[in-house]
């Protein structure tokens, strides 16, 4: 069984004026991937491996997260292609990951993640927000390989803004 961790990055600045690639995350940003971090570590499979696009705003997401769920910066693989918003080569890269490893966290941007959770997981999505996390489950034994997966879960900052009002 493979088990996939896709998250948006967090929300961009556009204050900054910079190319794509280097953009920042806002300070909005910053609160959104703290608060759902705290809440993705509940879930978290015991081994794993992170991958991020190079974009400065999915580095910067990466690094919140795994700062806040004791993760070593050092584990992050930064991968040019993930820098895509396209759904196929999105595809493809997950494909390519090693099957010694299990669990994949992925730091991705949009269409492509929305679009792969709508294709490949078993509910739909408008839009996968910023910071947002979807855990899909494979019962597939190798990524080439992985199809149609489940949902496990989903942690969206709107969800987790509602309870902390409560």
């Amino acid at each position: 069984m493979k088990k996939l961790i896709l998250v948006r990055h967090a929300k961009s600045s556009w204050e900054a004026i910079t190319n794509d690639v280097t953009r920042p995350i806002s300070q909005r940003g910053v609160l959104d991937a703290h608060l759902v971090s705290a809440e993705l570590q509940k879930y978290l499979p015991k081994s794993f491996i992170v991958w991020s696009s190079k974009a400065k705003r999915a580095k910067e997401t990466a690094t919140i997260f795994c700062q806040n769920m004791d993760i070593n910066l050092d584990c992050i693989l930064i991968k040019d292609d993930l820098y895509t918003f396209e759904y196929s080569k999105l595809t493809n890269e997950i494909k390519k990951c090693k099957n010694e490893y299990d669990s994949l966290i992925l730091f991705g941007h949009n269409d492509a993640i929305t679009k792969f959770v709508n294709n490949f997981g078993n509910q739909c999505f408008d839009n996968i927000p910023t910071s947002g996390v979807v855990i899909i489950n494979f019962p597939q034994q190798e990524w080439s390989n992985i199809s149609s997966g489940v949902i496990e879960h989903t942690i969206f900052p709107r969800d987790l803004k509602v309870i902390n009002e409560h």
